[in-house]
């Protein structure tokens, strides 16, 4: 049985996935296993909050960065999906349809995802597990990277938490009239839902134009 059988493609596509995450990871083109996602859930008021913490204390998430706990189920899915595509045509002589080989894989491999999350997860160093809330990136200093940022119109900065995680996160000038552009250092001084607000920590240079 080759792994680009029909049979088998959901799992050599879960594996091609998974390769292109760990690429990505090691040239460091997104700094996906940071905080970039930020599950800023307010389950408190819930009646199920508890439960809700438990199943993801259970599953592993949270405890390593989304990217590698993403990995790390696209390995357990694609391995259960394959296993079970072993067995079954030793049992049968013919494998499973992909979908319900892959429903079946799919189920099975979560659980076992949380299994080898947890004790990951207490190795790995803190500094790339610790999750920091949004709020707490108010007052750091941040850098546009992409855009200018004015009035109405946000520009795509880089700021780092204190725990050195790099956080995307989007900008527009705290006063209406400002305008922060692409390498400017700036300060965030307030938030407004997933929006933030900056003050320039430096004067931009005027080029000079004819009068």
């Amino acid at each position: 049985m080759t792994l680009l059988e029909p049979h088998n493609m959901p799992f050599a596509a879960a594996l091609g996935i998974m390769l292109i995450l760990a690429i990505v990871q090691m040239i460091g083109v997104a700094d996906f296993g940071d905080a970039d996602v930020d599950l800023d859930l307010d389950v408190e008021g819930m009646p199920d909050a508890g439960i809700f913490d438990g199943l993801l204390t259970l599953l592993g998430i949270g405890r390593i960065p989304l990217t590698i706990w993403l990995a790390l189920f696209l390995l357990m899915f694609a391995g259960i999906g394959l296993s079970i595509q072993e067995l079954a045509t030793s049992l049968t002589g013919s494998p499973l349809y992909s979908w319900l080989a892959a429903l079946i894989a799919g189920v099975a491999a979560i659980p076992v995802t949380g299994v080898f999350a947890r004790p990951l997860g207490r190795i790995m160093p803190k500094d790339h597990t610790t999750a920091v809330s949004t709020e707490s990136l108010v007052g750091r200093r941040a850098t546009i990277s992409i855009g200018v940022a004015r009035t109405g119109s946000p520009a795509r900065a880089r700021v780092k938490d204190i725990h050195g995680q790099t956080h995307r996160v989007m900008v527009e000038p705290h006063e209406e009239s400002s305008e922060l552009h692409e390498g400017d250092e700036v300060l965030l001084v307030r938030r407004e839902g997933n929006q933030f607000y900056a003050t320039a920590l430096a004067e931009r240079r005027l080029s000079p134009t004819a009068e």
